[in-house]
């Protein structure tokens, strides 16, 4: 065994993670004897994540090497971990999902993983991913595929379906540990607020079970040394839903801060304490959650929020990306702006497991993949976000019993949508692509859904196989 794994990063210059997976493969004391090799299709971009990432290891004094193609096939010889996270154009896509929706009456607050959005997003990314997998299984057979590219469960569905021959699981960066198991113990007061990790005796006595479908996972139970603590979080969720309805009707008459706050973040607490009443569970991705529902789509009257949900801002995305990248720009010169970026960036979830994967760390990570029994009331190959021991032999779940009736119904419902979509994009054929629109759950109407189809596919022929557009 190497001393260090090798690292493929299929998309070098991604907004979340190009940063992060330098900086942790230098500092990272079971990575930084390995190899990095970036992968991105525009020459510009690699350019300067290549020279970002030679003047961060030489500042930081790591013997990590590296390598650097647009062809991805020129690195993944040797590879241990490949790492997808590409996306073409996003913000310009993810911009037209959503404005095609809205004008049929579907508002989404994110886009790319549920509703037409993140349908039309699977589309476009799946045809690349299993290209990538191809080549992964023909050139490192061995290698863990990590998948970091939404909509996670989706493109983790096509994997485990179309490339079962490659060892896969997908990810995404917000159910990231300890830090979520972290948020959760301070919210009920059991850790003072300026604490940076869970102590392992506190660990020992913690029952904390959580699973669903990524961007609608849900805890199911928290309980410390026997005691339930989802009534005292529920507490906590109605003093910040409080909070919320009291700062709105402070701006009501003047600039209304919640008009303009960001889609994802508008009335969280409100919903979260809505759904938690409704279900006993507590939904904990309630910036993604909120729009997996039909609930909150303006139809009937809404007694959190006046109007639907707040729809995805394109632009104001694209000039936060536009800003970063500036930065990383700047930061690929050297000097005080590098020693900036580095100081910026932290720990980040795929390169944690993969630390931890390669060093035996035995660390326990949330992660997308079959549920094999984890939990006993949904399907052994449900496609799950859990807990799992992870190791470079095998992944395991770890058990968190039923979900609850009607969150359990919700979850099936999105996954069938999820694997429908998976074959559209492999089948390329619009009976199975109307199928997975009208089984998703915010997509009632058959007329419609075939409308918002037209729109999208006729959008979006630059980048999706020539197969779609085959007469007959």
């Amino acid at each position: 065994m190497s001393p260090g794994p090798k690292v493929v990063i299929i998309g070098a210059g991604s907004y979340f993670f190009g940063g992060p997976v330098i900086r942790n493969m230098a500092v990272n004391p079971h990575l930084r004897h390995g190899t990095l090799a970036l992968v991105d299709t525009d020459p510009e971009v690699l350019a300067t994540m290549e020279r970002l990432a030679r003047e961060a290891f030489r500042h930081l004094d790591a013997p990590t090497r590296l390598e650097a193609a647009t062809d991805r096939r020129e690195v993944l010889a040797g590879a241990d971990f490949v790492v997808p996270s590409f996306s073409r154009d996003n913000t310009r896509y993810r911009g037209l999902d959503c404005t095609v929706a809205d004008r049929w009456g579907i508002r989404m607050c994110s886009g790319d993983t549920i509703g037409p959005g993140g349908i039309f997003r699977a589309l476009r990314e799946i045809p690349e991913l299993l290209a990538i997998a191809a080549d992964v299984a023909e050139l490192c057979p061995y290698a863990w595929l990590m998948n970091y590219v939404n909509p996670s469960s989706v493109l983790g569905i096509a994997l485990a379906k179309y490339a079962p021959a490659v060892r896969s699981f997908a990810l995404c960066d917000g159910p990231h540990e300890p830090h979520m198991t972290l948020r959760l113990l301070k919210r009920v007061g059991l850790l003072p607020e300026d604490a940076e990790g869970v102590p392992p005796a506190m660990r020992a006595r913690l029952d904390l079970r959580r699973s669903g479908i990524n961007h609608f996972s849900w805890v199911v139970r928290f309980a410390y040394e026997g005691r339930d603590m989802m009534p005292v979080l529920r507490e906590r969720i109605a003093e910040s839903a409080e909070r919320e309805r009291r700062e709105t009707a402070v701006v009501a008459d003047s600039l209304d801060v919640h008009q303009n706050a960001a889609a994802k973040g508008r009335f969280n607490a409100c919903y979260t304490l809505q759904l938690m009443d409704l279900f006993g569970a507590y939904p904990d991705c309630m910036a993604h959650t909120k729009e997996y529902v039909p609930f909150y789509q303006g139809l009937g009257h809404s007694p959190i929020d006046p109007e639907p949900i707040k729809v995805f801002d394109a632009e104001d995305r694209q000039q936060q990306m536009d800003r970063k990248w500036q930065r990383t720009i700047e930061a690929s010169q050297g000097g005080e702006a590098l020693a900036a970026f580095i100081g910026e960036q932290r720990d980040d979830h795929a390169t944690d497991i993969i630390a931890s994967m390669w060093g035996g760390l035995g660390k326990v990570f949330a992660i997308n993949c079959p549920n094999r029994g984890a939990v006993p009331n949904m399907p052994d190959d449900a496609f799950l976000e859990l807990h799992s021991h992870l190791g470079m032999d095998a992944i395991q779940p770890l058990p968190v019993g039923d979900l609850p009736v009607g969150v359990r119904g919700l979850c099936q419902r999105i996954l069938d949508s999820h694997e429908l979509t998976a074959d559209a994009a492999v089948a390329c054929q619009r009976s199975v692509l109307q199928r997975a629109c009208a089984v998703d759950p915010i997509m009632p109407n058959l007329g419609d859904n075939d409308r918002i189809i037209d729109e999208l596919l006729a959008a979006c022929r630059e980048v999706l196989p020539a197969a779609w557009y085959a007469e007959g």
